[in-house]
């Protein structure tokens, strides 16, 4: 059988001396494997496990629900936000109405560009929306997580150097392997008809792609939310307000 990974998290109630060390001790002698671990916020510690044995970790779960000082809140085959939370020894945040939406401000940029990384590494098809008010680094972040992925980009429309909109790409270009990037605002309102050809044809590769200000997106195309597996929100601040009020059809700052 093949060794499966395991998420495990608990809660510290007491942090007496040596509770760590106690919990590592039960795991060895059910030889069950700690890949990394991390203290998760506050009081939380988060582990990385493997085994080829899933008794050993049922076994586990309820050994470790008879240590007084710990409650084990998690114990599951991980989740990408698992992997990212033991990693950087934080969560990511989601909208509590809407689980497909995942904020992060500017100095969690080291957590975004991995989790961004890890999504772009997956194979197949998927869309992601970024959102985020201009200069906060949406297009940047991109790129790092493409790099981070190993993965070669190309930009469909930006405005990152100079307003950018692609008529055509070239055929190492159209690699389904590469990450596209796609300005929601360029794409919709300030392109032509040949790019909105070459728009509809990215989007029905079975790629990733992201799009950013996918509200203008959805608000100016025929496509809808459905499209997105997730949506990445950036802030400079976890209260700035992402806003659109000033963007019009006829018009927009060029900033964005």
């Amino acid at each position: 059988m093949e060794p499966k990974q395991w998420y495990m998290e608990y809660k510290i109630h007491k942090n007496r001396p040596g509770l760590l060390g106690d919990v590592a001790s039960l795991l060895g002698m059910l030889e069950v494997n700690i890949l990394s671990i991390n203290g998760v916020e506050d009081r939380t510690r988060g582990m990385l496990l493997q085994t080829d044995d899933e008794e050993k970790i049922e076994l586990l779960g309820k050994m470790l629900a008879k240590v007084e000082n710990i409650t084990v809140n998690t114990l599951r085959p991980p989740k990408l936000t698992d992997i990212l939370a033991v990693r950087h020894g934080r969560y990511i945040e989601r909208d509590s109405d809407d689980r497909k939406t995942f904020r992060f401000t500017r100095d969690e940029l080291g957590l975004l560009v991995d989790f961004l990384g890890e999504l772009f590494k997956r194979e197949g098809n998927q869309t992601i929306g970024l959102r985020g008010m201009p200069r906060v680094g949406k297009t940047e972040s991109i790129i790092a997580g493409s790099v981070c992925a190993n993965k070669r980009w190309a930009f469909v429309s930006s405005t990152m150097l100079r307003q950018t909109v692609r008529s055509q790409l070239s055929e190492e270009e159209m690699n389904p392997n590469n990450v596209f990037i796609v300005d929601g605002i360029v794409s919709t309102i300030r392109s032509n008809e040949k790019h909105y050809g070459l728009l509809q044809e990215i989007m029905a590769m079975p790629s990733t792609k992201v799009i950013e200000h996918p509200d203008i997106f959805v608000r100016e195309s025929q496509f809808d939310y459905d499209i997105f597996n997730c949506i990445v929100e950036l802030r400079n601040t976890p209260e700035e307000e992402i806003t659109y009020e000033n963007f019009t059809t006829a018009g927009l700052n060029d900033e964005f």
